[in-house]
């Protein structure tokens, strides 16, 4: 009897384990793709799309705020950034570099090196690159026909953002010094020209910019500069509703995948009756019901927007049967065509930055807030906690596995050397019985002599 009930229990735990190990993996997969929809840098929920005619001139990202329209953009010259180089060294990379403090200057800013005793140009470099890597700047050796120059550069670009270095001898670089067409041994400074602004014109109206990246020059729209030199593309803005629909159904998919998951781990195995035959890993548990209330609740939190408030408006609805979502596609269009939601769109899913409170949290930040408790690692996490109690009953089962092994094992021992004794002593019960009939038989031989 106890062994089986060990039986049991250890099924039902290995189940529950197996369970448990499932749900945790399909809410990673669900959480990686919130965050995914969820992105800054690659953005799935825009409400308009913006085209350039030309991307080897410039590419366009549209933003929230941005309206419909066209725009004709010429570039002249991109933003560059500050590269310099020192003055030759005959001795290579190897050459010595007395110890002291580098200071690297840029936008009126400096900021340090250290440079111990016995450096070399080489160490020197590693030095730059290793305490001031984080800030932009990177450094190198090159090795032209009179020796070995220290070339540094700079991730910031724009006018005023040249590189100036002083404090060690022989690597000294002052404001506007340049290299020259023709360098020589003791040449140092800019490479080529100097840092400067970017310079374009947006519909024949001129501005420049610091950077590359323009988000300051045309409402709601994002320029990223690729080529100069006069060359012209026209951006186009217009809604963005293929995305918009490809986003929702990212996100819906991901979302039925969880209910579709926990409905089979939950679900019994029934016969041709309907008669319930097999228990899933996790039937009749409670977590699995609350993993499915957590994900609804957020469905039906009204969300920031003026137009847009719930998700039936775009034609996602529950499935009453399932529980899974239903995207109906022809009505998220006729919605988007008549009513225009493409920035409510974004709201609603990503929420209002200019809003405060619930407002600013849009469905993707709420169903993340809903699954965390699930998800989160260690003790606080309400999956991993349930995991450390099923191995916990594990561990125990296997105990009382090995302890019944012991009790069957000495009981075995025990009734075994009964036998044998009990074997023994019949057997020497049968030699005296054998010896008492032959005395028997002796004394009747006699006798009958």
């Amino acid at each position: 009897a106890k062994q089986n009930q060990i039986d049991r229990q250890t099924a039902t735990n290995t189940s529950q384990i197996s369970g448990i190990g499932s749900l945790k993996s399909v809410l990673a997969n669900f959480q990686t793709a919130i965050k995914n929809l969820s992105s800054t840098t690659n953005p799935q929920f825009l409400g308009f799309t913006a085209t350039s005619g030309d991307a080897k001139v410039l590419t366009a990202t549209a933003s929230n705020t941005a309206v419909n329209g066209t725009y004709v953009v010429k570039v002249s010259n991109l933003a560059t950034s500050s590269k310099v180089a020192t003055a030759a060294f005959a001795g290579g990379a190897s050459t010595s570099i007395p110890e002291g403090t580098l200071n690297i200057t840029q936008n009126g800013t400096s900021v340090p090196v250290t440079i111990p005793a016995g450096a070399t140009l080489q160490s020197v470099r590693d030095a730059i690159n290793t305490q001031q890597g984080a800030n932009g700047f990177s450094a190198n050796i090159v090795t032209d026909s009179f020796g070995s120059r220290l070339v540094m550069g700079s991730s910031a670009t724009g006018a005023g953002s040249d590189i100036t270095l002083s404090g060690i001898a022989g690597l000294e670089i002052t404001t506007g010094q340049q290299m020259g067409a023709t360098p020589t041994a003791t040449s140092a400074g800019a490479i080529g020209d100097f840092a400067v602004d970017a310079s374009f014109t947006v519909d024949g109206l001129a501005l420049t910019s610091k950077t590359n990246t323009v988000d300051k020059a045309i409402s709601g729209l994002t320029l990223n500069l690729v080529a100069g030199g006069g060359a012209a593309t026209t951006v186009t803005v217009g809604p963005n509703n293929d995305g918009l629909k490809k986003a929702i159904q990212s996100f819906v998919d991901a979302y039925n995948q969880v209910v579709t998951s926990v409905n089979s781990l939950t679900k019994p195995t029934l016969d041709k009756d309907g008669n319930p035959t097999v228990a899933a890993a996790l039937t009749g548990d409670p977590l699995s019901r609350s993993v499915l209330a957590s994900i609804r609740e957020p469905l039906v939190t009204t969300g920031a927007g003026d137009k847009l408030t719930v998700l039936s408006q775009l034609g996602i609805t529950t499935n009453q049967k399932t529980g899974a979502l239903d995207f109906d596609s022809s009505k998220f269009s006729k919605a988007m065509d008549t009513q225009k939601l493409g920035g409510e769109v974004q709201k609603l899913f990503l929420g209002d930055p200019t809003a405060t409170g619930v407002a600013a949290k849009g469905l993707l930040a709420r169903m993340d807030e809903a699954i965390q408790p699930y998800t989160v690692t260690g003790k606080e996490g309400i999956l991993d906690s349930r995991s450390t109690n099923l191995a916990k009953t594990k561990s125990n089962l296997a105990e009382q596995q090995a302890a019944l092994d012991r009790r069957v094992e000495t009981l075995t021992a025990v009734l075994t050397k009964k036998y044998n004794d009990m074997d023994s002593l019949v057997g020497k019960l049968k030699a005296t019985a054998s010896n008492i009939t032959s005395m028997f038989d002796a004394i009747n031989a006699q006798k009958n002599a």
